[in-house]
């Protein structure tokens, strides 16, 4: 009876394990999507690059579901001020 438990015992990891990887390939399809649309920022984010109409590069390093650095390019910031300024004067 022990074997037939642990046979039923074992089927169910198995199953939990399959479970486990068909959500993991799931997600990780659902994160291949949002990047190729362009879905990568909340919308706080994206509300407030266009408020400052920010062009240029926002880089990410993200470890283990971790973002561990993030930056962007300030030139362009600067390209913004040297326009405005052109326009005040």
């Amino acid at each position: 009876m022990s074997h037939n438990a642990l046979t039923l015992e074992e089927r169910l990891s198995v199953m939990i394990e399959v479970q486990l990887h068909e959500n993991e390939e799931r997600s990780f399809g659902e994160f291949r999507r949002k990047v190729r649309s362009a879905e990568v920022l909340s919308a706080a984010m994206q509300r407030l690059l266009e408020a400052i109409r920010f062009s240029g590069r926002l880089s990410v390093v993200v470890q283990n579901g971790q973002v561990l650095k993030s930056g962007y390019e300030e030139g362009y910031f600067r390209q913004l001020e040297t326009e405005s300024t052109a326009r005040l004067q």
